[in-house]
């Protein structure tokens, strides 16, 4: 075969005992699928777009599987890139490789799990001896697509958004195992995903190593957390929030703080530990919210934690908040970090509402020279329709904010397309 048309090499013995699914999954096909495209499409792949879109194709010279290599071609029949083919999907292929022809192979697996890895070397150098979690690869953003792979501590967990990973997921296993040195892997599958042929593995498979149904304990900023990794929402815990989480707790000193959307209590654990008067963690999740008990006593032998008054209150975001403000409470921080309001396009007008309107429920609580904290991770919604809408809410309300910093996710979730920007957040001083 030509180079860069390779099957996968024979993958190299680890130490963990992998799944015996995983020895069965189907093979790439011998095959490679020759694909042309549109100008427009062959723009985007060159400009490092990793989505080619079905309707992008103009011809495809076999019908392939799922997960089988798709060459792309340029007008002159020149090789332009590689990717994985979905048949069943309108983003038809998932691009790897860009430029001139490369072997995929198990060497080329575990390079790019070895230049992912290098590029989260100064979060966990920043935590010495400690267990660290991040995301490890962040799919598209990593060159990786519907790939993502998080780190807790000697766990990693692997989610997949798309079946193209699944004949290739018994070497990539393998060179996350020899990459990171973790002793287990937890396969965790998006609703797409496991909605169709699985091959017999299931979301919260342990596939490679062991480990029961406790919760993983891992470390963030010098706190401890426990994660659900194998039945929790996403992978566990929300790993994109880590540096809005130590944000909030170097601000929360002395405070009153209300965290709404509460979840597993990241944002209130921090608040707590840095030196908050008390917490107020709300969810409409009772179970999220027996977990952010449970962190915070995890946490209980520091004095700021020990101090520090949590309640918590399992109800809607949007009545709790009216209530509070009826009943005249006041805060000195107020954090809404919401799940995604626009799962299609359809619904980011709808979004955009709803973040005005949480932010207008907000400044009422908010006492002067409080701070909001308010966050979006509706990647269809842009930076600018986000922060157009916090600052519209105040403007109605005849509040003035003064902006202390807009951010997004840690150096764990790179970006480098722009649906990857995703993560959109704010901290604005009330006057």
């Amino acid at each position: 075969m030509r180079r860069g048309y390779q099957r996968a090499s024979a993958r190299p013995a680890v130490a963990a005992t992998l799944h015996p699914v995983l020895e069965r999954l189907p093979p790439v096909g011998e095959r490679r699928l020759a694909v042309r495209v549109t100008a427009d499409a062959l723009r985007q792949i060159r400009g490092r777009h990793p989505w080619v879109y079905e309707r992008s194709m103009t011809s495809i010279n076999h019908q392939g599987a799922a997960g089988d290599l798709a060459i792309v071609f340029d007008n002159k029949r020149k090789f332009a890139a590689i990717g994985l083919y979905d048949p069943d999907s309108p983003i038809a292929i998932r691009i790897l490789h860009v430029g001139r022809p490369v072997q995929i192979d198990q060497h080329f697996w575990t390079e790019r799990v070895m230049a992912a890895a290098a590029r989260r070397a100064p979060l966990v150098a920043a935590e010495p001896g400690a267990r660290p979690a991040y995301r490890l690869i962040n799919g598209e953003n990593d060159a990786m697509p519907g790939f993502v792979v998080d780190r807790y501590a000697d766990t990693l967990v692997i989610k997949l958004y798309s079946p193209v990973w699944f004949p290739h997921l018994a070497v990539l296993v393998d060179a996350l195992l020899a990459a990171t040195g973790t002793g287990s892997v937890v396969l965790r599958l998006a609703r797409n995903v496991a909605a169709g042929q699985t091959f017999g593995l299931a979301d919260g498979d342990v596939i490679a190593g062991h480990l029961d149904d406790a919760p993983v304990r891992f470390t963030e900023g010098g706190l401890v957390f426990e994660a659900d990794v194998r039945r929790g929402q996403k992978t566990g815990h929300f790993l994109d929030q880590r540096a809005n989480r130590l944000g909030v707790g170097r601000l929360a000193e002395g405070c009153d703080v209300l965290d709404v959307f509460a979840s597993t209590g990241g944002f209130s654990v921090h608040a707590a530990a840095g030196g908050a008067r008390s917490v107020h963690s709300v969810d409409l999740s009772a179970p999220t919210l027996a977990a952010a008990k449970a962190n915070m006593a995890l946490n209980i032998d520091r004095s700021e934690v020990a101090a520090c008054v949590h309640t918590t209150e399992v109800g809607d975001a949007f009545e709790v908040m009216s209530t509070l403000a009826r009943s005249g409470a006041g805060y000195d921080v107020v954090v809404i970090d919401p799940p995604s309001f626009a799962q299609k396009q359809s619904s980011v007008e709808g979004a955009v509402r709803a973040y005005a309107r949480l932010t207008h429920l907000a400044l009422p609580l908010l006492r002067p020279g409080g701070v909001l904290v308010q966050a979006s991770c509706s990647s269809r919604v842009s930076a600018d329709q986000f922060f157009a809408a916090v600052l519209g809410a105040a403007d109605v309300a005849g509040d003035q904010l003064d902006e202390l910093a807009r951010t997004g996710a840690d150096l764990d979730h790179p970006v480098t397309f722009p649906e990857g920007a995703y993560l959109k957040a704010g901290f604005w001083r009330v006057r």
